[in-house]
């Protein structure tokens, strides 16, 4: 089996300090079922690619060595018993590769880079190339997994036999995806995806193969529109452990976004070639806290914890804290952040507190940066003085990140008639007018400018879906609007 991963990131060298696999040599690794070597076919300044190669012993992939054996071939197509050892393992993309994936780069896949932290927390140009990979599906069900994460999916039928083109296609692709993200992230979407497309898995799936799916998906499973699919075929259509599993998804999907109250909740503008704007919303806020400098971050009002696994995953922030008034909403945020199998040196950034953001709280005193991610709308209006007073007055962080909906889109969505809220728990959403009188009086009453913009597709005539403000404690006093974020 053979993965290939590229990047014209420069230098791109550095490619080997996120992989933690020297470009000059030749590295190997003992597996269950074989061997896998990683080497880097070229390596430049300009250019570079990781191989990694996985040789498979069918002898011992059949001996029941581990977890595997006799029983791994109930989970596989091919539990015949010449099947043991006649057949695609050695060749096609499978889950054997996703487990060598695993093994070889397991500090990469955990966002951990000692030498390039900053590197490794940043979205770069990377190019995966598999070139055999059995997909049950084809290349449609291929497109439909890996583009909503933000890759362009080349997946490319593989004939039966070049001699006899009328046989038609085989159920194989050649398979590129090329996409500008965060290494971590590439090598999580094919951890989870190339066992989900191959719809097999060379070893018996138990109930604690429910937690690797969820630790491999944070951030991006609960959204994605195939959800389903990926956990049946990853958990090997075992009803029981894909129930759990989606039962706990939904879970998360609960604490990061109130349920809907409309047959068109402002989630499902998400396409296959296009993040959600709950995605877009949090690469905003993120990209608000960058540009502020901030190492202390406050996420108030955290939910779930969809925020805070990112910020967990920056190493730019020393001090992370995530505040809500809800205890169930914090379980859920420690288990999605794994809080129990951290390093202690990681569990040290990183706080949980339950707090109600209309009553002062000192622990939240002295941070550089806070983060209000649709929790305003949330707040009673006769309550919402109390909250001012709480973050900016007394709280008082250097920055502040605010995010709520723009009232005026919500003509866009299908099916939400007039006074009615994108979501039942909402007791207001404010016109860009309303927004922008409320970030000015605040502004002006506890010393801070903003700066607005919109975020989502900017329509020209009722704005973009969601807005957001950036309030910083600094002497100007302009408001000014930008383009909407894409």
């Amino acid at each position: 089996m053979l993965l290939t991963l590229t990047t014209t990131h420069h230098p791109a060298t550095d490619l080997g300090y996120l992989l933690v696999k020297h470009p000059d040599r030749v590295q190997s690794f003992d597996l269950p079922a074989g061997a896998a070597h990683v080497l880097y076919p070229e390596a430049n300044e300009h250019r570079c690619t990781a191989a990694l190669l996985v040789e498979v012993d069918p002898l011992r992939l059949a001996g029941g060595r581990g977890r595997g054996g006799a029983k791994a071939q109930a989970s596989t197509p091919d539990a015949f018993t010449l099947g043991q050892y006649v057949n695609d393992r050695p060749y096609a993309a499978s889950s054997l590769l996703s487990s060598a994936l695993g093994r070889v780069f397991r500090s990469a896949l955990r966002g951990e880079s000692r030498d390039r932290p900053e590197l490794a927390a940043r979205p770069i140009p990377l190019e995966v190339r598999v070139p055999v990979l059995r997909c049950r599906g084809g290349a449609d069900l291929a497109a439909r997994v890996f583009a909503p994460l933000g890759w362009t999916v080349t997946a490319t039928p593989i004939t039966l036999d070049e001699a006899h083109p009328e046989w038609g296609d085989s159920r194989y692709v050649d398979l590129t995806l090329t996409g500008t993200l965060r290494l971590s992230d590439a090598l999580n979407h094919l951890y989870v995806l190339l066992p989900v497309l191959d719809d097999a898995k060379h070893y018996w799936v138990a109930p604690d193969e429910i937690d690797k799916l969820l630790r491999a998906g944070a951030g991006w499973l609960a959204d994605h529109p195939e959800r389903g699919t990926i956990t049946r075929r990853y958990l090997a259509h075992r009803r029981a452990l894909a129930g759990e599993a989606l039962a706990r998804l939904a879970e998360q999907r609960l604490a990061d976004e109130p349920p809907a109250d409309s047959v068109a909740g402002e989630e499902d503008e998400a396409t296959p070639h296009r993040p959600s704007l709950a995605v877009r919303r949090r690469e905003a806020a993120l990209a608000a806290l960058a540009a502020s400098g901030a190492t202390r971050v406050l996420d108030l009002g955290c939910g779930g914890g969809a925020l805070l696994s990112a910020l967990v995953g920056d190493r730019r922030y020393a001090e992370i804290v995530g505040t809500d008034v809800s205890t169930r909403a914090l379980a859920i945020a420690a288990h999605r952040l794994r809080l129990d199998r951290l390093p202690q040196r990681q569990r040290d950034r990183i706080r949980l507190w339950q707090s109600a953001l209309t009553y002062r709280d000192d622990r939240l005193r002295g941070y550089d940066a806070a983060v209000l991610m649709e929790v305003i709308e949330h707040v009673d209006p006769p309550r919402l003085p109390a909250l001012e007073d709480a973050v900016f007055g007394h709280a008082r962080p250097a920055t502040v990140v605010v995010t709520t909906p723009n009232a005026e889109f919500n003509v866009r969505y299908e099916g939400l008639g007039a006074g009615r809220f994108r979501h039942a728990d909402h007791r207001f959403e404010w016109t860009r007018a309303e927004f922008a009188a409320w970030v000015d009086r605040v502004g002006a009453a506890y010393g801070y400018t903003a700066e607005i913009r919109g975020v989502g597709d900017d329509d020209p005539e009722v704005g973009s879906p969601t807005q957001l403000a950036v309030l910083t404690s600094t002497e100007t006093t302009t408001i000014r609007k930008e383009e909407p974020i894409r």
